[in-house]
């Protein structure tokens, strides 16, 4: 209930307490809070059975809150638990289902705990798993790019600067780009899960409790690898929270610019790209149109976890110690950051293999212009120019080609040597291939690169699996 119940008031509903309805309207939280229910259960569970452990409450009566509890539990899976919206949350929810069911010995369920530190409680919980489970997306969608690398191993593109064509790189190469980006993002879910792997439980509402309790126990069966340190800050605590935002953020971030590329690639200003009809969508009155809808919501839906994250900082940013409140407002935008990050994970993980990727096209983009002037530049450096030398007469030279509306492949040996007698026959054999395979050092394009580059991704990721 978030702090308007605290310990000995017993399991009252706030209607029975004169609470206006229109307050009650605005403060309940049951109709998205109700989602923690397992979190919750598990956490009263545990917690149930230290009170019985530790001689706290009867061992019977611990006995019979864990059935109840757990026969709860099965009853809101089945669909058969019948939520009051004037108990307010899904705590008070839970506890007063268990007192009709098992009588006087549900009332002994919240000694030693606050709705504080209970809250607090499932929150890390429920943030633990999504964490856990955001790896997994993230893991997913690099193998598909892994996958779609290797499907098309050979290909060649125009690698790009400023949106404008650079210099040649393999396919591969670029997808692998997007693999180490996820790699940093699953690196910080892990992070957030270690943040939040914290048990909050037994610092009551903010001192802790007068009572011998064993939190080490309560931890271990919940899966948390230590205890809080200090009961203020346990309580008041959403920094965990914010890291999985700031994860979610960032990792939306990378599939959103990965989705900019599916679009702009599978427009037919590029060409490189075809989508799959079962994640195209077409229009209402042009039968042509073959529209990159899932990328452009990916793209989209982007803001909305920027603004979940932002939402929650602003939240916290002006409360004093300890509990407020306004901490309610932390589960609405967790909740659907998770549900925005999670289902966008797993569906650009579909879509990419169903991509078709038009190898013929992208190399002759990569072929065409002045893509190899660096090539060139560095043939000159091969044959003893310095490179600021070489750099200068390449110039040169493409704004020749441009003047003459020639590519560098269609220019002559005799028009390469107008701009150093250096360049001999051989300048005349350079193409995209030979300048991704010239780049053969750690991290490079060149074919023996990526190709080791794509081994050792798969190892990263059976190794993380």
């Amino acid at each position: 209930m978030n702090g308007t119940m605290e310990e000995g008031k017993g399991a009252q509903s706030p209607t029975a307490k004169g609470l206006d309805r229109r307050a009650l309207d605005y403060s309940a939280s049951v109709g998205y809070d109700r989602r923690l229910y397992a979190y919750d259960i598990a956490g009263s569970v545990a917690h149930a059975r230290m009170l019985g452990a530790q001689g706290i409450i009867p061992a019977d009566d611990a006995t019979q809150i864990v059935r109840g509890l757990e026969e709860i539990r099965d009853e809101i899976e089945d669909g058969k638990f019948q939520w009051r919206d004037d108990l307010e949350d899904v705590h008070l929810n839970i506890e007063v289902a268990l007192r009709e069911r098992i009588g006087d010995a549900g009332a002994r369920l919240h000694t030693a705990r606050s709705r504080n530190d209970q809250v607090a409680t499932d929150v890390r919980l429920f943030v633990m798993d999504s964490c856990d489970r955001a790896v997994d997306g993230v893991r997913g969608l690099q193998r598909a790019l892994v996958g779609l690398a290797e499907a098309n191993a050979g290909a060649v593109m125009p690698g790009y600067t400023h949106l404008q064509r650079a210099q040649p790189v393999l396919f591969a190469h670029h997808l692998l780009a997007y693999f180490e980006m996820l790699d940093r993002d699953a690196a910080r879910f892990s992070g957030a899960h270690g943040h939040a792997d914290e048990l909050p439980l037994g610092s009551g509402a903010l001192a802790g409790v007068p009572y011998p309790i064993d939190r080490e126990s309560v931890a271990r069966e919940l899966g948390f690898s230590r205890v809080s340190r200090n009961s203020i800050d346990a309580v008041s605590d959403r920094d965990f929270a914010v890291d999985f935002h700031a994860a979610a953020a960032t990792t939306m971030m990378h599939v959103s610019r990965l989705s900019e590329e599916i679009i702009v690639w599978s427009s037919d200003e590029f060409g490189f790209l075809r989508l799959p009809d079962d994640f195209a969508t077409g229009s209402s009155i042009m039968p042509q149109k073959r529209n990159p809808d899932i990328a452009e919501l990916a793209r989209g839906r982007t803001g909305r976890v920027y603004g979940n994250l932002m939402a929650l900082l602003t939240m916290l940013k002006g409360l004093p110690l300890a509990y407020n409140r306004d901490l309610q407002e932390d589960k609405q935008p967790l909740f659907d950051t998770v549900d925005v990050l999670l289902p966008t994970l797993e569906v650009m993980a579909a879509m990419l293999p169903r991509l078709s990727l038009d190898a013929g096209r992208a190399a002759s983009a990569a072929d065409g212009g002045y893509l190899l002037a660096t090539d060139v530049a560095d043939y000159l450096v091969g044959k003893g120019m310095p490179f600021r030398d070489a750099h200068q007469a390449v110039a040169e030279l493409v704004r020749y080609a441009a003047d003459q509306d020639k590519p560098l492949a269609d220019l002559t040996l005799d028009e390469y040597r107008r701009f150093s007698p250096q360049f001999q026959e051989d300048v005349l054999s350079l193409d995209a291939r030979s300048s991704i395979d010239a780049r053969d050092v750690p991290g490079g394009t060149a074919s023996g690169r990526v190709a080791q580059a794509l081994d050792e991704a798969k190892k990263r990721l059976d190794g993380a699996a």
